[in-house]
């Protein structure tokens, strides 16, 4: 079967692969990611997809997605992990209501209580119909935030 991506890697490329492959230099899908291009690259060793499959222990899906990106997205895109375009989870929360929630937080709890709890907190941000409904553990994601 005629490979439809074919990987053409530079000196320059090549060597990268190489020094990452040797010193183990990134993650270890980064030293996977590299070892199968320099088994794909068609100026050097050419293996077929089952070969690199074998020989590194992973699919061969995992390799002809890899030659796709190498060839589609570029060399350096490859090597790098793929960022996600969108957070598994939607933001509950907007930034505003999490700066109420947060301002809610910094005043006196309400009579009664002598601390907040986020289970107090989330009924009082109900209440104050900040949102609509919120589960103590969004309060508390949003309260732990850093920077």
């Amino acid at each position: 079967m005629q490979k439809k991506y074919i990987v053409r890697l530079t000196d320059q490329e090549r060597e990268v692969c190489q020094q990452t492959v040797r010193k183990l230099k990134g993650s270890s899908q980064k030293v996977r990611r590299a070892q199968i291009l320099l088994k794909a690259d068609a100026d050097g060793p050419a293996w077929t997809d089952r070969q690199i499959a074998d020989a590194l222990s992973c699919r061969t899906k995992t390799v002809e997605n890899i030659r796709q990106r190498c060839v589609l997205e570029g060399f350096e895109r490859v090597l790098e992990r793929k960022r996600r375009d969108s957070p598994p989870v939607p933001k509950l929360l907007s930034g505003e209501q999490e700066a109420q929630v947060i301002a809610l937080r910094l005043g006196p709890p309400p009579k009664g209580y002598a601390n907040w709890s986020l289970r107090l907190l989330a009924r009082r941000v109900v209440e104050l119909e900040i949102v609509e409904s919120v589960s103590h553990e969004t309060i508390r994601r949003t309260l732990k935030k850093r920077g």
